[in-house]
Order: structure tokens, then sequence, then C-alpha cells
């Protein structure tokens, strides 16, 4: 019983599984899907031949065949094809006014049907050349696009008008700008027509303005090289450098690199009469103003003004056009904020090459009063009196260079060095006093090297060693003690065996003084005092047999290296070693005698490993 049942039982198909149960994009109803079952089965059911005997029948054929069409584009939804078939069945029976009037009620229907107005234009055929020229005019004007031009141009070229096409292109450039594909059918057209001239202008002035362009400079160079020489390649290479620019700059306007870049393509390719294109791009160049009034912003984006001027002066020779230039960059700069002494001073030498000295002072003058850094101003407006010869206003400068920064230890020494070249020794030397008495100086160590320097170039032995003292009063440092022992023992002679024991006992007297005062004021100070002792060994040295070492020897320390553990933030140890300076007083003590042992027991005891 169970294999019968096993046998007559009836298997189902297993149901299909639903994987993607997201709608779709497009949503088909049922009715849709029957009416295009029943346009698939008419277009399919072909009616059968009917032989015309007479007009009457052939006047009811015409008539059936209408009824069919109209009730046919009257159902909702009907594709355009319907209309399409429509007008051509009336256009095989030669009736082209109905066919013009199914044409005119389908453009109602669908007026921006691409299709449509392209078969739209089929009355050409028959002849109907303005009519076919006006459905065009219409065509562009409701499909405004380069392929509906392209369309209308190509008819006027079919038909021989070639002014009509031209003017075509030209309308098409003029509603929808510089498209690319316009420009290369454009300048195709007049290649075709023997109007290579045209045609080139066509590609300079697309190519000028349409971004890549990829297309249209691919025709270009094959366009030059059918028709140009190198000199028409390389234009076409330098045009497509500017276009890459152009992207570059539109992209990022803040960009000065590229603007720098572009700039000298221009200035590269400029001729001697054609500077126009050179100075629209540093005008558009510099009409990118930094965002920030902060210097950093603005190093590079100055370079641009004084890269225009210099271009105006030197290339253009346009002395007016360079001197508004620095004149609207100076007005340009914040100098409340900053300001570019570099820009100034290029300022005031342009006026000097034009010989007109007043500008340049005025210039400079005003450079002193708004620039916040003055010092390469200063420095360079003295340099350009000087080599103009002008003393008094050179002094001028230096009093008003110090009132303002009186703490600028250079500028105290130049001035006096500037004097001591006139050979005014009394100037330089009162220079010299009112820099020392300056209550704070940024380097007071140059100003008294340099009038200590001073007085030893005028033979002044007094005066230096008094200066020696006076420094002394005010530093210890053993560098100080070194150089004026070294000016005592140099100046001994080589005859006078009395003169040279009075000029080593003088250093000797000066170190005496040093060691005495790194000894008893400040002994922690070991290193210096040993660095000193160091100095006055060597000099010992150099007296040669009036020298005496021993007195230098019996006051050297012992050098020792320690090491000290430097606990880290981690907890880990590290040692570290250093050198440890004991002096011959220090060895006396119980202290020291106590840790010397312990160094000799330890040293025995690492030898014995």
């Amino acid at each position: 019983m169970a294999s019968f049942v096993k046998e007559t039982q009836v298997k189902l198909p297993r149901p299909t599984r639903v994987k993607n149960k997201t709608p779709a994009p497009v949503q088909i109803t049922a009715e849709q899907l029957l009416r295009e079952a029943r346009e698939r089965q008419e277009s399919q059911i072909l009616p059968p031949q009917q032989n015309i005997t007479d007009s009457a029948e052939l006047s009811d054929y015409k008539l059936n065949r209408r009824k069919e069409f109209e009730d046919r584009i009257r159902r909702p939804g009907q594709p355009i094809q319907v209309w399409l078939n429509y007008a051509r069945w009336e256009e095989s029976q030669k009736d082209y006014a109905r066919a013009r009037s199914v044409w005119e009620r389908a453009l109602r229907k669908d007026y921006k049907n691409h299709e449509l107005e392209t078969f739209w234009t089929e009355p050409s055929r028959y002849q109907e050349t303005e009519r076919a020229r006006d459905i065009y005019k219409r065509f562009v004007l409701s499909h405004p696009k380069p392929s509906s031009y392209m369309q209308y141009a190509e008819f006027e070229v079919k038909g021989g008008e070639v002014a009509r096409a031209r003017d075509v292109y030209e309308l098409a450039v003029t509603n929808l700008g510089y498209e690319e594909e316009i420009l290369v059918a454009f300048a195709e057209f007049e290649e075709r027509c023997n109007e290579v001239e045209r045609a080139r202008v066509i590609y300079k002035s697309g190519l000028d303005r349409v971004g890549r362009g990829e297309e249209l400079y691919r025709k270009f160079v094959a366009f030059e090289k059918q028709y140009g020489d190198k000199e028409g390649i390389d234009d076409v290479i330098v045009g497509k450098r500017r276009f890459e620019y152009e992207e570059q700059v539109r992209k990022k306007p803040l960009n000065y690199d590229a603007w720098f870049d572009y700039i000298r393509l221009e200035e590269e390719e400029a001729s001697l009469g054609d500077k126009e294109r050179v100075r629209e791009v540093y005008e558009r160049a510099i009409g990118n103003v930094p965002p920030a009034n902060e210097k950093r912003y603005w190093r590079r984006y100055i370079y641009l003004w004084v890269n225009y001027a210099l271009y105006e002066e030197i290339e253009s020779e346009d002395v007016e056009r360079a001197r508004q230039v620095y004149r609207e960059c100076l007005k340009l700069v914040p100098h409340a904020s900053f300001s570019f002494a570099k820009i100034w001073l290029l300022a005031a030498q342009f006026e000097i090459r034009q010989l007109n000295l007043t500008a340049a002072r005025k210039i400079l003058g005003n450079a002193i009063g708004k620039a916040p850094n003055k010092d390469k101003i200063f420095k360079k407006y003295i340099e350009i009196e000087l080599q103009l010869g002008e003393i008094d206003r050179c002094r001028r400068l230096y009093e008003r260079y110090l009132v303002w920064s009186p703490e600028k230890c250079y500028v105290w020494c130049k001035y006096a060095e500037f004097e001591k070249s006139l050979e005014e020794t009394e100037r330089a030397r009162g220079i010299f006093e009112l820099a020392v008495s300056q209550p704070a100086l940024d380097l007071p160590e140059v100003v008294w090297k340099a009038y200590i320097d001073f007085e030893i170039s005028q033979g002044e032995v007094e005066r230096t060693r008094a200066l020696y003292e006076r420094l002394l009063e005010r530093t210890k440092h053993y560098k100080v003690w070194v150089s004026f022992a070294k000016f005592e023992a140099g100046e001994q002679e080589e005859d006078a065996s009395e003169r040279k024991r009075e000029c080593i006992r003088r250093p000797r007297e000066v170190f005496e003084r040093a060691y005495m005062y790194y000894k008893d004021v400040t002994p922690e100070l070991k290193e210096e005092r040993a660095t000193l002792l160091e100095d006055w060994l060597n000099m010992e040295v150099s007296f040669g047999m009036l020298g005496d070492v021993s007195i230098v020897e019996s006051k050297l320390s012992k050098k020792l290296k320690k090491r000290k553990a430097i606990i880290g933030e981690d907890g880990s140890v590290e040692y570290v070693e250093y050198t440890y300076y004991l002096y011959p007083e220090e060895l006396q003590t119980s202290t020291h005698k106590i840790l010397e042992a312990a160094y000799r027991w330890k040293k025995q005891k690492v030898d014995a490993l």
C-alpha cells in the first residue's frame, strides 16, 4: 500500500527562492505589458495584399489607412515611431502637404524630440530648401547643442551654401560658447574649404579659451604638421603649456609658483612689439593678494611685483610704468604689520638709475619711517650716501640709526669705523665711549674688543691698559684675563732684555691676579681656572729661557674621571662620566687623602682581577 501511494504521489516543483527583493529601478505595469504585446502582434500581422483597380478603391484605401493611424496616435502612451510611420506613409503616397501636417502635429506634441526634428528636415529632398532651412533654424533653437548646429551646417554645405554654413558655425560659437566639438567641426569645415588661415585662427582662438581641449589640441597639431612649419608647431606647444597654466591658476589662484611659470612662458614668447599679454598676466597675478596680513603669506607674492617692475624697466624700457609698479606695490603692503626692505631698496635704486636722487632719498626716508625692520634700509642708505661722498648725511643717518636702536653694537662699531676711516680719531673714540656707557647692549664684548683694537691700532698702550682694567671691573671672564695678558706680552723687544723682562713680568702679574680671583672668589669655577692655567703655562713656555713653568706647574690641577648616576623618569639608572678637577690645596685635606687612598685600593683590586 505504501509503495502504491509513493508511485501515485504527484511531485510538485520546488518553489523558487527570490534572492533580490528590492524594487526594480523602472516599474512596468500590467497595462503596459499588454499594450506592448498588442503592438508587437499588430506589427507582425501584415494586411492582406489588395489590388486596387480604380480611384474609388484607392480613396477608400487611403481613408482606411489614415483612420488606422489616427486611431493609433490617439491611444495614450504611443511611441514616437507611430508618428514617424504615419508621416512616411503620407510621403509614400506623394501627399507632402499631409506629411508636413503630421510632422507639425507630432512636434506640437513633443517639440523637444530630436528624432522628429531630424526627420522633419527631409523636405529638402523634395527641393523644399527654404522650408528645410526654416526647420533647421527652429531645430537649433529648440535643441541648442553642438550636434544640432553641426547638422544644420552640413545641410548648408550639401546645398553648396558655404557662406551660410560658416554663418551657422559662427552662430553656434556665439550661442554655445567655445565648445570643443563645435570648434573642431568649424576648423575642419574651413580646412575642407581650403581656408587654412581661417582654420588656424579658429584653432588658436579655441585653444586660448577651452580648458584642456585634448581633442582640439590633437587636431591642431595634426593640422600644423600638414600645413604649418616648425614655428607653427612650436606655437602649438606653447599654446598647450599656456592652457595648462591657465588651468592651474584657475583652480588655485594663490599658487604663485604657477603664476611665475606662466609669466616666464609669456616673457619668453613675447616679441619686441607685443608686451600686452605679459602685462595682462602680471596684472592678473598681482591681483591675487594674500588673504591675511602675515608676512609668511606675502614673501612669495611680493616677488611678482619685483619681477613686474624689473620687466617694465629692463625688457619694456618703460620707466614710467616701472615707477608706477613700485608705487602701487608700496601702497599695497601693510607696513603697520610688516614690510619688505627689498622693495623699498629696489624702488630707491631704480630712482638712482634714473639720476633722480631726490626721489630715491624720499623713498628711503619713508622706508625708515614706515618699515618695522629698518636695519637693511639703514645699512643700504648709508652705503649709498657714502658712495656719493655725502659724509654729513652718513653721520646723520648713523645718529638716527642709534636713536632707533641704541643697543645694537654692530651700529656703534660701524659708526666708529666710519670715523676712523676719515682719520677722525677723537670722533671715533667718543663714539666708542658712548657705546660702552650704554646701559644695555646686545653684544657688549664686540664693542669692547673693537674699542681695545682701536686703541691698539693707535699705539695707545696706556689707554688700552686702562680699557682692560675698566672691562675687568664689569666682567672677570677668563678670556678677558688671557687677552689682557697677551696684550702685555706683546710689547717685548728682541734687543732690549730689560724691556723684555718687564713685558714678561706684566702678563705674569695679570695671570697671577686672575688665578687668585678664581681660587679665592670663585672656587667653584674649576674648569675656567684650569683653562686659565693652561694658557699661562703655554705663555711661560713661549718666553723661552726667561719663562718659568714651575710657577704654573705647582698650581695645576689633577684631572679625575668620575661617574655620576642619573635616574630617568621610568626609574632606569644611567651612568655619565665627567671630569673632576682636584687642585693642590684640596689635596691637603683629610677627606681627599681618604678618597685618594680608596681610589688606589680600588685600582689595585681591579688590576689584581
